[in-house]
């Protein structure tokens, strides 16, 4: 588990926007990560995603490296944002585009 740690900590650490997420941006699994990627297309930043069932380890790994027990996962500028409800919440509160924007920005 270790290992799977490092791996995640490394993609945080290496992408300024990056979405834990069931399926790929193109094809989402379940409609949450649809959601939180609908919400990050329509901010129009650059972003990662990493498709949790695609790697067992990685799915439960994320889970540990958060302490967050729910997917999708969203990171900015490697800090853990939230979940799915989080992300609408401060979508629609107008927070999330500043955050997604310093981001992308630094």
């Amino acid at each position: 588990m270790e290992d799977v740690l490092k791996i995640i900590d490394s993609q945080v650490a290496n992408n300024k926007v990056i979405l834990f997420m069931k399926g790929t941006r193109e094809m989402p699994q379940c409609g949450f990560s649809a959601k939180v990627v609908q919400i990050l297309n329509s901010h129009g930043v650059q972003y990662e995603t990493v498709d949790v069932l695609a790697d067992p380890e990685i799915r439960q790994g994320i889970k540990e490296y958060s302490q967050w027990p729910t997917l999708p996962q969203l990171f900015v500028g490697g800090r853990f944002i939230g979940g799915c409800d989080i992300c609408v919440e401060l979508n629609e509160s107008g927070e999330l585009g500043p955050i997604l924007k310093d981001a992308v920005r630094e």
